[in-house]
């Protein structure tokens, strides 16, 4: 079906920068693929580059930055399947042809991370882990959480990963956060996933 999207966020751009081994769909060096927002991919585009993409595409599409990027407004992703293709992904500015770019950061001095908090705020049903509502833990930066769910920690991710490059949820009272994480096991919990404003965690070992 060939139908127009209307959406409100900007297109994206991926470019096959490297090639490693044989992939399955025949991409090749300077091969690009056009998405038409962050929830659009191509037709028959490959599920498992999907899968470690949208983090990135998600947190561009909400103003992240790359500050150790030669343009901060794009990041390098690698195939989960050996590692057999490298991508890089743009952002367009919105309704034009144009990709944007921010220049790399010369002052960046290496990561850091982001003092994050995942707090329930919704219980419907039965949760495995036994969540109830205000439940909260901290982490920070990516950093797995002990013991924590990993199906939740999944959804969460794309949202942890955004909050903690700088991405802005502009439909939230406080866009450093977002309370629509929901377990996919049911819909039964839903987390509301914070930037702490202002708080840098310990640097990444």
């Amino acid at each position: 079906m060939d139908k127009k999207i209307d959406s409100p966020f900007p297109r994206l751009k991926l470019t096959v920068t490297n090639v490693f081994g044989h992939c399955y769909h025949g991409y090749k060096i300077g091969d690009e693929l056009i998405l038409d927002d962050f929830t659009h991919p191509p037709e028959f585009f490959c599920l498992g580059l999907a899968h470690v993409l949208f983090p990135i595409i998600y947190a561009l599409s909400f103003g992240a930055k790359f500050p150790f990027m030669d343009n901060q407004r794009s990041l390098k992703v690698t195939c989960p399947d050996g590692g057999k293709l490298e991508f890089k992904a743009e952002i367009f500015e919105k309704g034009s042809d144009k990709v944007q770019f921010i220049p790399k950061d010369e002052t960046h001095k290496g990561p850091k991370p982001k003092k994050m908090v995942i707090e329930v705020v919704k219980a419907t049903g039965k949760c495995h882990f036994g969540y109830k509502v205000g439940d909260k833990w901290e982490t920070t930066g990516l950093k797995c959480i002990p013991g924590f769910c990993g199906a939740a920690f999944h959804t969460a991710f794309p949202a942890l990963f955004a909050l903690n490059f700088g991405a802005k949820f502009f439909f939230m009272p406080n866009p450093d956060s977002i309370d629509t994480v929901t377990c996919p096991d049911g819909g039964n919990i839903v987390f509301k996933v914070s930037q702490i404003e202002g708080q840098e965690g310990e640097p990444s070992k």
